[in-house]
């Protein structure tokens, strides 16, 4: 199967839009800047994005310069929904994010993995219902099965995000042009636009249908990086969110669920830091490890 690189995406700050790339590097944490900042939920507590507050993928984000070692989480611009914007640096961001949102958050850039606090979840509240809190988060009719977790880092059920990172799981997110091109045919009625489902490797591929379901435990290079594919993405209550000119559409799930039992996409780690730029062809690998030694 051949595959080039289609596009590229990066996310300054978790949940909100972001920017499409021509090149950049992968290191161990994905693209440099990519969700390098997260808002907090000051009532409930926790690090939150887009499932719990949908107005932020209305947002866009936009940093000031390059991350560095130094700055991993350099500062941001943040354009609201009214078009109006406000700055990491601004002593009045979180009134500005908090009133954009109607509840109360704070911005936070990447802080150390040892801060464990920071990251942590906060209690479940007394009563709390786990199946149904699942089927909200992935968007689940009740004769609808929820996904598969056990291929997902254990620390996820402790942590929000792996300590020392903003991502759900992993740092990559890979999809195809076949997949979106699966979707937009077998419906017409929703919008299957790439923004709903936020990747940050898009890959344009001769193949059809799903090609992703079978890549998972494989390993790939792009341009001077090597990745391993470490699981399927299964999808949630984000990709049917209204944002910008994308309206609100439960039937995002329900197709996706009838299509891919729910799934679209993989996520990746990067087993050999490199850089990547539009046009990269992807190299399949063996699955022995050895073979990049060097």
């Amino acid at each position: 199967m051949q595959a080039t690189i289609h596009s590229l995406y990066r996310y300054p700050v978790k949940s909100m839009g972001g920017d499409t790339l021509n090149s950049t590097a992968l290191n161990a944490k994905g693209i440099p800047g990519d969700r390098c900042w997260t808002v907090k939920d000051e009532e409930r507590g926790g690090i939150k994005g887009g499932k719990r507050f949908p107005q932020l993928m209305g947002m866009h984000a936009e940093l000031e310069h390059e991350p560095d070692a130094l700055t991993p989480s350099p500062p941001v611009t943040i354009r609201l929904p009214d078009q109006s914007s406000t700055h990491s640096k601004d002593p009045n961001v979180n009134q500005a994010l908090s009133k954009a949102i109607g509840s109360p958050v704070s911005l936070w850039p990447l802080l150390p993995a040892d801060q464990l606090e920071h990251y942590k979840r906060p209690p479940n509240p007394e009563n709390f219902d786990q199946m149904a809190y699942f089927r909200e988060l992935f968007a689940r009719a009740e004769d609808e099965p929820l996904p598969d977790l056990s291929t997902f880092p254990k620390e996820l059920f402790i942590y929000e995000s792996s300590p020392g990172t903003y991502f759900d799981a992993f740092p990559l997110l890979i999809m195809t042009t076949a997949s979106l091109h699966a979707m937009s045919a077998a419906s017409s009625e929703s919008n299957f636009d790439v923004r709903r489902f936020r990747p940050n490797i898009v890959l344009d591929t001769d193949a059809d249908g799903f090609v992703e379901n079978e890549w998972v435990g494989k390993r790939l290079q792009l341009g001077s990086a090597v990745l391993l594919i470490n699981a399927i993405c299964p999808r949630c209550v984000m990709t049917t969110h209204g944002f910008a000119d994308l309206p609100k559409d439960p039937k995002v799930m329900r197709h996706l669920v009838q299509q891919n039992d729910g799934n679209l996409g993989v996520y990746a780690s990067v087993e050999k830091p490199g850089d990547i730029k539009l046009g990269d062809n992807v190299e399949w690998l063996s699955s022995d490890s050895s073979a990049t030694a060097g």
